[in-house]
């Protein structure tokens, strides 16, 4: 079985940009630029839907990324122009930068440009080998 989230966003072009250039998904299908629209992501072989059609969902999702590197993929991000609000070398919140999670996890969240949230983990739980890597 597998399970395809769903991301709404306002505009599609926009996010495809931010997922693709930033976030390290790859494209595999896009029904086109004009809204409302959708696109196939896919991520270490996982795979994302964005869609800016009315039904497909509401703004502020949250979607988890399995990492076996929270911190390598945080620097990859900043590289490519991701802005954090405070201090990413001393988070006080995970939007900041990487921290350790009281129950044992190394998180970094994202928010997209819709203010869905895209959580990237390390340490969540499932072997990195039987997991996408980042």
């Amino acid at each position: 079985m597998s399970v395809i989230p769903v991301i709404r966003c306002r505009h599609l072009r926009q996010s495809l940009a931010f997922y693709t250039n930033v976030l390290d998904f790859q494209c595999i299908e896009h029904a086109g630029d004009a809204d409302p629209s959708f696109s196939t992501l896919m991520r270490c072989g996982s795979l994302l839907l964005l869609s800016s059609h009315g039904g497909d969902g509401a703004y502020g999702q949250v979607v988890v990324v399995v990492t076996d590197n929270v911190d390598v993929v945080c620097r990859r991000f900043r590289e490519r122009g991701l802005k954090t609000p405070g201090d990413p070398y001393a988070p006080v919140e995970v939007h900041e930068g990487p921290i350790d999670q009281s129950w044992g996890t190394r998180e970094f969240y994202v928010n997209d440009p819709d203010g869905n949230t895209v959580r990237f983990v390390e340490g969540f739980g499932i072997d990195p080998a039987l997991a996408p890597a980042s």
